[in-house]
């Protein structure tokens, strides 16, 4: 079984993880094509900075390795390159915003950085029913689906969305655990499967009567 990091280190991955909620507000308040540029930028200098670290060259390892390599799964600093989780989260925001209207595009990146840290956390620290060959665990699946639940039902209340769209919220949330769940299954990281699932089941809202 590969090494994990401490409980500590998950909850101080997971603070990072739930900071890129700026660019939730960055969706909602930005044109789509100011976030494409933004979030592209980022997407190539953050895979720029963590190759020069594994290459050692002195100003990542001086910098991102000195804040950032104890939080690194042991996945994330073998002897191949390896991306970190970030990289996959600005890339998701990236497809969201192409992929997606505004409210949805939110919704759907919300859902993944709540939702996942909600189930990592939980999962982790109370997870006893195991599922996936060990993997994940009810605790955690349960989680994911309840913050996911609150997440959807922040946006149909203050964004005014139609019943049509929170039945189709839960519908996705409900796919969205389960990719979650067989991530390796399905060989799709869930940074890319949760708001996939989420942004596809709220477009569908669209074909229904009086939406």
């Amino acid at each position: 079984m590969a090494k994990q990091i401490t409980y500590a280190q998950e909850v101080l991955r997971k603070i990072i993880h739930l900071s890129s909620l700026w660019m939730v507000v960055s969706l909602g308040v930005l044109p789509r094509s100011w976030n494409v540029c933004l979030f592209a930028a980022l997407l190539i200098a953050q895979v720029t900075i963590e190759y020069g670290y594994y290459r050692k060259w002195p100003l990542f390892t001086a910098t991102y390795g000195r804040f950032f390599s104890r939080m690194l799964r042991e996945s994330e600093t073998g002897p191949h390159f390896r991306l970190s989780g970030a990289p996959y989260v600005i890339a998701a925001a990236l497809m969201v915003a192409l992929l997606f209207e505004r409210t949805i595009s939110m919704v759907a990146l919300s859902t993944m950085l709540i939702g996942d840290t909600c189930a990592a956390l939980i999962g982790r620290k109370f997870g006893k029913h195991k599922i996936n060959e060990g993997t994940k665990s009810i605790e955690g699946a349960a989680a994911f689906w309840l913050s996911s639940i609150g997440v959807l039902a922040f946006f149909v209340v203050f964004y005014s969305q139609r019943p049509a769209f929170a039945i189709m919220g839960v519908f996705g949330i409900t796919v969205a655990m389960l990719a979650e769940i067989y991530e390796r299954q399905i060989k799709m990281d869930d940074n890319f499967s949760i708001p996939l699932a989420m942004g596809i089941a709220l477009s569908l809202a669209r074909f229904f009567p009086g939406s």
